[in-house]
């Protein structure tokens, strides 16, 4: 299913083109900032839970409008981060590798997803052995599987990984504590050969970097400003990429390419270190 209507008219080959994606979210019932597991939680700073889910249902809804299909887990009691349904799991070909979180807060999590996707009968599902935080730390670029360690993953679930999900996978090193996973500073904008990523270079050691350089010598290079409000915390189904609103440089840097960005407010679920990637775990 194509969801490009209404593109200028041009070359098809020359601009950006979305496909109809599957992804699963969890609402922020019980959303709360209670501990500090990464720079951006402050357990003293005042959360608006309402506000919250306005902002979560409003970026089910972007999605929904866009044409793609959206799944809600339910939300577990005690387990305020569950909204961040990006680090319980990465799909691949119908084969579900589950998390293992680092942090004990999380770790029931990762439990009430295997039972949920159990539920719907997918048969090839291994939880790792190694901590292993899905979708946060594992990017599926069409072809490999760019893979983030430094704060969270362990370097060994990278392999793990490879194993479970038959697919070739990058180890990329983050250096930066802010950027605590892979999904806060670097996201894929287009999908399979000749695929394009943004991402914040100084996130990353300078091994990293030179591999990305020589991965995606066309690349989206962000800001710091634009990856210290999340903005790399993105969504794109090829052609639509939805991030938060105060990423304006990145906004503009992508409309100049062809993209159709659609900014949305996150302010809230922020406050836990979170944006529409974290919320947002996509079946490939």
């Amino acid at each position: 299913m194509s969801v490009t209507a209404g593109l200028p008219a041009g070359p098809v080959a020359a601009r950006p083109r979305a496909t109809a994606r599957h992804y699963v979210m969890c609402p922020p019932e019980h959303f709360a900032v209670e501990y500090s597991i990464n720079p951006w939680m402050d357990p003293a700073a005042p959360v608006d839970a309402a506000r919250a889910m306005r902002q979560w249902a409003e970026l089910k809804g972007v999605y929904e409008r866009l044409g793609h299909t959206v799944e809600v887990v339910p939300a577990e009691p005690g387990l305020p981060d569950m909204v961040f349904a990006a680090n319980s799991a990465t799909v691949l070909g119908g084969t579900v590798l589950g998390a293992r979180f680092r942090a004990s807060q999380r770790a029931a999590e990762a439990e009430h997803f295997r039972r949920w996707f159990a539920a719907r009968g997918h048969r090839e599902l291994v939880m790792a052995s190694r901590t292993n935080e899905a979708e946060g730390d594992f990017a599926w670029t069409g072809e490999v599987l760019l893979a983030g360690t430094g704060f969270r993953t362990d370097p060994a679930a990278h392999a793990e990984a490879q194993e479970v999900l038959g697919v070739p996978v990058v180890s990329l090193t983050l250096t930066d504590p802010r950027y605590y996973h892979l999904d806060t500073a670097l996201f894929v904008l287009e999908r399979g050969p000749g695929a394009r990523i943004a991402y914040f270079p100084d996130a990353f050691s300078p091994g990293s970097r030179r591999v990305l350089r020589r991965m995606f010598p066309d690349a989206v290079l962000a800001t710091e400003a634009d990856a210290a409000c999340l903005g790399l915390n993105g969504v794109s189904d090829g052609l639509n990429v939805v991030l938060p609103a105060e990423a304006s440089g990145l906004v503009t840097r992508l409309t100049d390419l062809g993209y159709r960005p659609i900014p949305v407010d996150i302010s809230e679920l922020r406050k836990s270190g979170g944006g529409p990637k974290c919320c947002t775990l996509e079946l490939h």
